[in-house]
């Protein structure tokens, strides 16, 4: 080998990145994409006909000269000669109606605003909730009579007048305060108004958060292939490992493991501490799994086939998901620590899928979610509760982010697996007709699994096999005939 040429272990690691860096990726491409199509919903479909996003009309009241906001400060820190200093933010419009009196709309500096009220009796408004509309207010003494506010110069922008005004003003840095007054300074506002803003950048910020998502998308979609590619494309030196024996079993799904019959007393305590660097890359696999799962339901949809290379990925997250969950939490049937791989090796738990050449077009609409249903309430006791539907279909749920097999607490493989551990790390034995059960249950899970994830069209059977091995079809007929 060149000096040059990366080892197998090295290019197996290059390649597990890619693919979580890929599903990292594609996650966030879904994300930046709904944003994208959200924010262009709201450019296009919810402005009114002159561009702006309005407020239903509320009645704002006070027996004082004036109603007025809390200081608005708009990019105050931003330096003069900044790129943001002259950048067109958006337009704002208030509009404002009285029955009382012509009414007076103002918008101003902070600081001139507090000049010109200075020693006026005003109500200033700290507070607004929206559903139901309501505000709070703090009262700011005075007994001075202000000049009318349509003679002052300091404005910069106003409205004023009998019926419905209204003023637009484009946003600018700096600190402002909006002002509701009667034309003539008088106290006793009563205004009913309405406020809209027009966001100009919306459109643009859309469009560039489409684009972002669109590039993301590509290269998780590049980064994923080649993962896929070289996590399936196997050493020269390295033996190939056959998927012929899941024809053996019952089911096109193959789940195995063997008892180690050395256990450690109290090793079982910690082995899910030890696993979390498993944890952490399962968490992108499965991410990655479930991108896979959508591509692979079009292909079948129009082709019906499941791509070799995807199906292989996706039969290896559920392998490695299923050496760890051995190890350290749906079966603690070994010590030994499970190697960082997709490919099947030399370890006393093993998972395959035999490779379907057909599907059918027709089931993959309904198997996932209607057929699969009578399982899915069954799976929800084995595996704690209804977050067991969101687990068989994509790998994980907020509470069990590690694949199928975790089992949560309070469900029937957690408790198992829980007095297993108690009756090893006192009696130094690990019960075998407690083992053979959580394997049963494991084993009804994963089929459950490889059905809903498309990788078979075979509808999983009601039927526990237990023990470390699938059953052979000769001793699954002889069962069935007696």
């Amino acid at each position: 080998m060149s000096a040059a040429t990366p080892a197998p272990t090295q290019r197996t690691a290059l390649h597990i990145i890619a693919l979580i860096v890929g599903g990292l990726l594609g996650f966030i491409a879904v994300v930046l994409m709904i944003a994208g199509f959200l924010l262009g919903f709201l450019y296009a479909i919810e402005r009114d006909n002159d561009g702006f996003y309005t407020s239903s009309t509320e009645r704002l009241v006070t027996t004082t000269n004036a109603l007025t906001t809390e200081e608005i400060d708009l990019g105050s820190g931003v330096e003069p000669d900044s790129p943001l200093w002259d950048l067109d933010l958006a337009t704002v419009r208030v509009t404002a109606r009285s029955k009382t009196a012509p009414v007076f709309i103002g918008i101003a500096r902070e600081e001139l605003v507090e000049a010109y009220l200075d020693q006026v009796r005003h109500e200033e408004i700290e507070s607004v909730e929206f559903d139901p509309f309501s505000y709070e207010t703090t009262l700011q003494p005075g007994t001075r009579r202000p000049a009318p506010p349509v003679e002052q110069s300091f404005w910069a922008a106003s409205a004023s007048g009998a019926g419905e005004q209204s003023l637009e003003w484009d946003v600018q840095q700096g600190r402002w305060a909006v002002v509701l007054m009667n034309a003539d300074g008088s106290p006793g506002v009563d205004h009913a108004i309405r406020v809209g803003a027009k966001v100009d950048l919306i459109g643009p910020i859309a469009a560039i958060v489409l684009g972002l998502a669109a590039l993301a998308m590509i290269v998780s979609l590049v980064l994923m292939v080649v993962g896929i590619r070289g996590l399936n494309r196997r050493p020269d030196h390295a033996p190939a490992v056959a998927t012929g024996p899941a024809t053996a079993g019952p089911y096109p799904s193959r789940l195995v493991g063997s008892l180690d019959d050395d256990l450690s007393p109290a090793l079982w305590l910690v082995k899910w501490f030890l696993a979390i660097p498993h944890f952490l890359i399962l968490i992108f696999l499965w991410i990655a799994f479930w991108i896979v799962t959508v591509v692979a339901f079009f292909s079948i949809l129009f082709t019906a086939r499941y791509p070799r290379g995807l199906f292989d990925f996706n039969v290896g997250v559920m392998r490695w998901t299923w050496r760890v969950a051995f190890y350290a939490t749906s079966a603690i049937g070994t010590d030994r620590y499970p190697p960082f791989t997709l490919e099947s090796v030399d370890y006393p738990a093993d998972f395959t899928v035999e490779y379907p050449e057909r599907l059918s077009r027709g089931l993959v609409l309904v198997k996932w979610w209607l057929l699969a249903i009578p399982h899915y309430l069954i799976v929800a006791v084995f595996g704690g509760g209804l977050q067991w539907p969101a687990v068989a279909a994509f790998g994980s749920t907020p509470e069990s982010p590690f694949g199928p097999a975790w089992g949560g607490p309070g469900s029937l493989v957690f408790i198992l697996v829980i007095i297993a551990g108690a009756a090893l790390l006192f009696t130094r034995r690990y019960p075998r007709g407690i083992f053979e059960f959580v394997m049963g249950l494991n084993r009804w899970v994963f089929r459950v699994q490889a059905y809903v994830a498309l990788m078979t069209d075979v509808y999983p059977p009601f039927r526990l096999d237990m023990g470390s091995q699938e059953p052979e079809r000769s001793s699954l007929s002889q069962r069935d005939a007696s």
